[in-house]
């Protein structure tokens, strides 16, 4: 039996990679081409490929599910097409025993998800997404159509790109009165954190008084806020980009704030469930394997997958803004889906025993 097990969970081990490879691969095609318009002179076609390829580990924590799906299609149907799993089952193989073999490979991928999604995807985003921003310029902030917006007060901020290490490049700030009047624009080139204050380079500041319009440029300068490079690494990702860890405390934080921490909750459930969703689809896949789909062409057990991959993100990016929109708690709008496919799959496995 151990011997079955190890040959069951190979089929399914290497369908499920060669699949992933696939689904990335084809990911990363696209997002090279669609980085094609924005070449210029600063953002060469290394620079989008380094993007592009500091991305490919959220691609994959993004696509594990639906490939373990269309793995375990691909990798059981070819044992049930050669009639193996009937061979199996004539010799005293149970379907519990043969579910469980097809389970262990998928363990593994679901903790090597995981461990990306938490520890590596978010921080290759953050890298790519600041390093291309400063490729592509630092515009001021009505001149730019990428970076990250903040409030403090009466003062509005702009960063086009933030880095890793606390350092920002193309800082606009517009600084408004009592009476909500514009009285201060200034623009950084860059800014570096110094533990309790930013040091400014390149500094060009614009006020606004009743006497008119005055303009100055000063070399560098300083400035004090409470905004720091670790509240910048929760506000400048977005919420899909972010670690478990971070989305928790931030939503905690926001809660705190009497402040609308719905999206952030639900990414954080969605994130935490993924173990479960991945190990659903592949209950559906065994069950259809199992049953309906026994002796049905591989392209068909693909096409199938995918259709079933497809109705199940969109059934959870459905369900996910209507608890937003709703107010219903966003456990339940992450955990219908997965339960109806865990009992869809439960009845078709027992239908076929």
């Amino acid at each position: 039996m151990r011997h079955l097990k190890r040959y069951i969970g190979r089929s399914v081990w290497e369908a499920i990679l060669t699949v992933l490879l696939v689904i990335v691969a084809l990911d990363v095609i696209a997002g090279l081409v669609d980085e094609l318009g924005d070449l210029q002179s600063d953002y060469t076609f290394s620079k989008a490929a380094i993007y592009i390829a500091l991305k490919i580990p959220s691609s994959v924590y993004e696509f594990l599910p639906l490939s373990s799906l269309v793995g375990c299609l691909i990798g059981l149907g070819v044992h049930a097409s050669s009639s193996e799993l009937v061979v199996m089952r004539a010799a005293g193989v149970s379907i519990n025993q043969i579910i469980w073999a097809v389970f262990r490979p998928v363990f593994i991928f679901i903790i090597l998800g995981a461990l990306i999604g938490e520890y590596v995807a978010p921080y290759s985003n953050q890298y790519a997404e600041s390093q291309r921003a400063l490729a592509l310029g630092h515009q001021r902030a009505l001149e730019s159509d990428r970076g990250v917006w903040n409030r403090e007060g009466n003062e509005f901020m702009h960063f086009n790109a933030v880095l890793p290490n606390g350092k920002l490049f193309g800082v606009t700030r517009f600084r408004f009165d009592d009476d909500g009047e514009l009285s201060q624009a200034r623009f950084a080139e860059s800014a570096i954190y110094q533990g309790d204050y930013w040091f400014e380079q390149n500094v060009k500041v614009t006020h606004f008084n009743s006497d008119g319009i005055e303009m100055e440029s000063q070399p560098n300068g300083m400035w004090r806020s409470e905004v720091s490079p670790s509240l910048l690494n929760v506000l400048v990702p977005s919420p899909e980009d972010l670690p478990m860890q971070k989305l928790y405390n931030y939503a905690s934080y926001l809660s705190k704030q009497n402040l609308d921490a719905s999206e952030h909750r639900l990414v954080f459930w969605q994130k935490a469930l993924q173990p479960l969703a991945t190990l659903s689809l592949v209950m559906i896949a065994i069950s259809f394997i199992l049953g309906p789909l026994r002796q049905v062409t591989m392209g068909f057990r693909v096409f199938i997958g995918v259709i079933v991959g497809l109705i199940f993100q969109m059934s959870q990016k459905l369900l996910g803004p209507s608890s937003i929109i709703w107010g219903f708690s966003p456990v339940v709008a992450v955990c219908v889906p997965i339960l109806m496919c865990f009992m869809v799959g439960v009845v078709l496995v027992r239908r076929s025993q």
